[in-house]
């Protein structure tokens, strides 16, 4: 032991990282449908870890915890600002019963058990894991009259201790109650509901799992015999292709020699001629071309998609089949469009679609046709592997900036806290990032590894940090402040989540399990749905909980100190 107390004490980070991965290993166990996760994993393995005595500085945990947090509201942005109307009512209210509830557990187990002022504080402090209550109780302690400095002294000590007792079930209740626990009860399974959610918000389009491609390809080409009464016949090209939108007629065969296009070849009866763009768009003009027979074996036809971000102030306002005609003018095969996506949403294609400013643009040909058009529409949109750090910097310091606003309600001081702060930078930033495409690119990829890894370090510090404290403390003050720690982590969760579904009616079971993390405040009871769901659904009602639940959490520490009378005996 002494030799890994060392190496711990020389580098404790070693320690960070075998917490991560012993908390991700036991985090793969299965009993039954029953699986503990990598964060709750993480958590209990940080415990352990923790009593080698790993110190950490704080503010790894608070710049990973910045991390995660912004890129689940960057990731989050879009769908939270759409999803803004008025059943946000319900989802804020159900933060107001949870954090109701939890003063009124409070209160009740301070005076079934004689809890003296500071011990009732701590107590909310750990079970509802709202640090800011040791500093706001505290300062009411300091305020009282007719008590001695050193009573006061032993109660804001005392809420040191009920919160080091009560934090790390706290922490790990709530991702019990919405990984689990609920669940299990409702008989949901909240990878299925996520991607049903999702689906929903994304107006019908599924929402695909990792491995999981649509084997109906938005993309077909079809090849057809040209005869007497084809609209192609004795057509260029170019003519053919002058009023499609979304397929092309890119290649023609002539007794059996493929022909190079220009613009005086004209399709004869006889020739083999292959169309090519949207699967719907070519079955509907299949009937007017001709006798379709099978693609030669010979036949290869080669197109790049190209993503174009309509910046062209000639066009916006324009039409898809007006742009197409305007783009068309100088090939002689057909470019068409693919997709158009407005504000991270797909829209349907239709010569009549009116394009407007930031529109992405997916178009489809021949590299040399692409290049030709390309200009005409606007600026191509960036590599889908670089993140723009200018973006990710200046959302990060925005973050903590918002983070340091401190108010004060009925002379209670209260502040965003820097993980408020990023949440509400990245939620801007990614609706940013979906309004205008130029900008804040940060790809998928990047996103998902930054809020895992500085999810598993925020998680894996809280443990380390927690693990001595409470088990000394436990010691100490024996079973009875940790299962009434239970109960004020638990009841709360369990009434909110009651009251919300049955009366408020938040319904959406990925809603109802996010509301109830956010209206308790638990980071890592978001962190272990998020890591459920594979998605992020959760995010919006998560978002507007946590707001309100972190301003009536953190009051809570002067009411109690107001409300329980009974002081340490002296």
């Amino acid at each position: 032991m002494s030799i890994a107390h060392q190496l711990i004490q020389s580098s404790p980070y070693i320690a960070l990282f075998i917490t991560l991965a012993l908390g991700y290993l036991v985090g793969k166990i299965t009993i039954g449908r029953f699986v503990l996760g990598g964060v709750a994993g993480t958590l209990l393995m940080g415990v352990l870890v923790g009593q080698l005595g790993v110190s950490i500085d704080p503010g790894v945990k608070s710049i990973f915890f910045a991390l995660f947090i912004y890129a689940v509201g960057f990731q989050g942005g879009p769908q939270f600002f759409g999803a803004l109307n008025r059943k946000t009512v319900n989802v804020l209210l159900s933060a107001v019963v949870m954090t109701t509830v939890g003063l009124l557990v409070v209160l009740g187990a301070a005076w079934m058990f004689d809890l003296d002022r500071g011990t009732a504080a701590g107590l909310a402090a750990g079970g509802l894991t709202q640090s800011a209550i040791i500093g706001t109780a505290g300062d009411a302690i300091g305020k009282l009259g007719g008590i001695t400095e050193q009573a006061k002294n032993i109660m804001q000590t005392n809420v040191a201790v009920g919160y080091a007792v009560t934090y790390i079930f706290g922490s790990l209740g709530p991702i019990l109650m919405v990984t689990w626990i609920i669940p299990t009860l409702m008989k949901w399974d909240i990878r299925k509901e996520a991607l049903e959610l999702a689906e929903k918000n994304n107006a019908g389009k599924a929402e695909l799992a990792a491995g999981e491609f649509n084997a109906i390809t938005a993309l077909d080409s079809r090849a057809f015999s040209i005869n007497e009464s084809s609209t192609l016949l004795n057509q260029t090209i170019a003519q053919a292709n002058d009023s499609l939108i979304d397929t092309a007629i890119e290649l023609v065969q002539r007794d059996g020699q493929q022909l190079d296009a220009d613009e005086t070849l004209r399709v004869q009866q006889g020739d083999v001629v292959v169309v090519t763009g949207r699967r719907t768009a070519v079955k509907q003009q299949a009937s007017q071309l001709g006798d379709e027979i099978e693609i030669p074996p010979s036949v290869e036809l080669v197109e790049e998609n190209r993503q174009l971000i309509a910046t062209n102030s000639t066009l916006i306002g324009k039409t898809l089949g007006q742009i197409k005609q305007a783009a068309q003018k100088s090939l002689t095969r057909g470019v068409y469009v693919t997709s158009i996506t407005r504000g991270g949403n797909s829209l349907d294609i239709s010569a009549d679609l009116v394009v407007e400013k930031h529109d992405i643009v997916q178009i489809t040909g021949k590299a040399a046709d692409l290049n030709r058009v390309a200009n005409t529409i606007g600026q191509r949109l960036g590599s889908a592997y670089v993140t723009d750090f200018v973006l990710l910097g200046l959302g990060m310091a925005v973050g903590l900036l918002i983070g340091l606003i401190h108010f004060k309600i009925a002379g209670i001081p209260v502040t965003i806290g820097s993980g408020a702060g990023c949440l509400i930078s990245g939620l801007m930033v990614g609706w940013l990032r979906s309004k205008n495409p130029k900008v804040a690119a940060f790809p998928l990829g990047a996103s998902n590894f930054i809020r895992d890894f500085g999810l598993a370090v925020f998680v894996g510090i809280v443990g380390l940090q927690a693990g001595p404290q409470a088990i000394d403390a436990i010691r100490e003050h024996g079973l009875t402040l940790l299962m009434l720690g239970a109960g004020v982590t638990l009841i709360p969760q369990i009434v909110g989540f009651f009251f919300s579904y049955y009366v408020l009616r938040v319904r959406n079971p990925i809603e109802a399990l996010a509301a109830v993390a956010g209206g308790r405040s638990a980071n890592p009871g978001f962190a272990a749905l998020l890591e459920k769901a594979g998605n992020s659904t959760p995010v919006f009602a998560f978002t507007v909980t946590y707001a309100i639940a972190n301003v009536l959490l953190t009051l809570w520490g002067p009411v109690i100190i107001g409300i329980i009378t009974t002081n340490v005996a002296m």
